[in-house]
């Protein structure tokens, strides 16, 4: 009987979470034009919280008794979520989905970056050549002064902001908090960003097609975060981080079969550029933290 080992299985999940994030996505892009963004986020968002919750409470991980320094971490990260989930969906609505995919995939280039920059990271001139070639292949996927080019290209880039801070944010708090409670809290922001919103707007009325892209919307996020959660708690974060790149292969899939949306060459190139050095910065980072083990305190 053969038995999975705990890299392969969090790699096994961690395409599960990439795959269920990413139809959830195309569930969204396809209620664009029938039920208003607000009412949308607000109707999903109480399906997560839900699922979330009750993950909580079996996990024995619904705390309120953190420090007052993790709250706030808590709090600054959930105002990450929440303000990335609305430029993400904003441009994920108005532009194709592999493209928004494509940008999302810089992820990894950005956190270290910034971690670098605000956190005192170590950071090799490999990785920085890396970086900075990466964030070329992201010029071309938004290509600036081309025909595709608009103001949600912008909002997509904003989402990578603030998905960095959010990231980087995690790494400050305490390993004592709760993993599942740090999302349940970011789905009660996110849901209450549809709830504010929903208040200036007209609702629509669900029709069934609606309600079903909804629910399909909802199952899926909630198996994102369970996965997603799950497989950072499986085998090494060095050998699980890259399937992450599944979402773009399952995206551009999704945006041909139901969406008709065709990347042009350009854009075909800079994801290729940027999944490759996104890469390269997984691979560096593992080789330093062996290194490191071996050699305490030594940097390169």
């Amino acid at each position: 009987m053969t038995i999975i080992s705990d890299n392969m299985r969090g790699a096994l999940l961690m395409m599960g979470a990439m795959c269920a994030y990413t139809i959830n996505d195309a569930f969204m892009k396809g209620l664009a034009g029938h039920v208003p963004l607000f009412q949308a986020i607000l109707v999903r968002g109480l399906g997560a919280v839900v699922c979330l919750a009750v993950m909580c409470y079996v996990m024995g991980q619904l705390r309120f008794d953190l420090s007052p320094r993790d709250w706030w971490l808590v709090i600054l990260r959930t105002a990450g979520e929440v303000a990335g989930t609305y430029f993400f969906l904003t441009a994920l609505m108005n532009m194709p989905i592999a493209n928004i995919s494509a940008i999302m995939q810089a992820l990894p280039l950005a956190v270290s970056l910034a971690a670098a920059v605000f956190l005192g990271e170590a950071l090799g001139w490999r990785r920085l050549v890396a970086i900075c070639v990466g964030f070329a292949g992201v010029l071309l996927i938004i290509q600036p002064g081309g025909a595709d080019f608009n103001s949600f290209s912008i909002y997509a880039l904003i989402m990578v902001a603030c998905v960095t801070l959010r990231d980087l944010v995690v790494r400050r708090m305490s390993r004592n908090v709760p993993a599942v409670f740090v999302a349940l809290v970011a789905a009660v922001g996110v849901m209450s960003l549809g709830a504010i919103g929903s208040l200036f707007i007209e609702l629509q009325p669900l029709t069934g097609q609606a309600g079903l892209k909804l629910a399909g919307a909802t199952v899926f996020l909630s198996f994102g975060y369970i996965f997603s959660v799950t497989a950072m708690r499986s085998g090494e974060i060095g050998f699980v981080a890259p399937f992450r790149y599944t979402s773009l292969l399952v995206a551009l899939l999704l945006g041909v079969i139901f969406f008709g949306e065709w990347p042009n060459l350009l854009t075909t190139l800079g994801a290729s550029i940027v999944v490759a050095t996104g890469l390269f910065t997984l691979y560096r980072e593992r080789q330093l933290r062996i290194r490191q083990r071996m050699v305490p305190g030594r940097f390169r």
